[in-house]
């Protein structure tokens, strides 16, 4: 019994000791590291209308990330206009343990179903480190519909024209 125990113990100091020193550069902090979050903030997606795009760029290493490119490739330009933001943007540095936000804003041409796809991300791990360049992806929103205009005023509009005839029909026996 005695014997498991020290095996557990002698295990447990092994497994906190290689789990302490992992992912460390030559400095003995650990380098960039850079979460993409990709987020569509509108509840409905239309044709003809604003779509609100929002990138979080969250550094959890301990240096900073340098030369950061995003880059966004699924708006393609026959089917999405880019009415304000980039579509690619560069930051010069991000802080360990903080974050960056951008927004894109795009309108979309057509309706139908469209497939939200990842953003790309690159980047230099430190200042140090000239030649490692680490790549990665977003978040993935997924599957989208686009309501056509028409759709959309039909279920959202005022229905003003509708209200004026019922004034109308309903005025004379008063």
């Amino acid at each position: 019994m005695k014997l498991i125990l020290y095996s557990m113990v002698v295990l447990g100091l092994f497994t906190g000791y290689s789990s302490s020193t992992e992912g460390k550069d030559a400095s003995g902090s650990k380098p960039a590291h850079l979460l993409l979050s990709k987020q569509v903030q509108n509840k409905y997606l239309v044709e003809g209308m604003d779509i609100v795009v929002k990138y979080a760029i969250y550094n959890i290493g301990e240096q900073p990330a340098v030369d950061v490119q995003v880059k966004e490739v699924g708006f393609p330009e026959d089917s999405f206009d880019v009415v304000s933001g980039h579509a690619s943007f560069k930051l010069d540095r991000i802080p360990p343990h903080s974050n960056n936000t951008h927004t894109l804003v795009v309108r979309p041409k057509k309706f139908g179903y469209f497939n939200f796809t990842s953003a790309e991300v690159q980047y230099r791990v430190s200042d140090e480190a000239d030649d490692i360049i680490q790549t990665g992806a977003s978040s993935d929103p997924g599957h989208g519909v686009i309501i056509s205009l028409k759709n959309y005023d039909k279920q959202f509009s005022a229905h003003i024209l509708d209200w004026i005839a019922f004034a109308v029909i309903t005025l004379p026996p008063l």
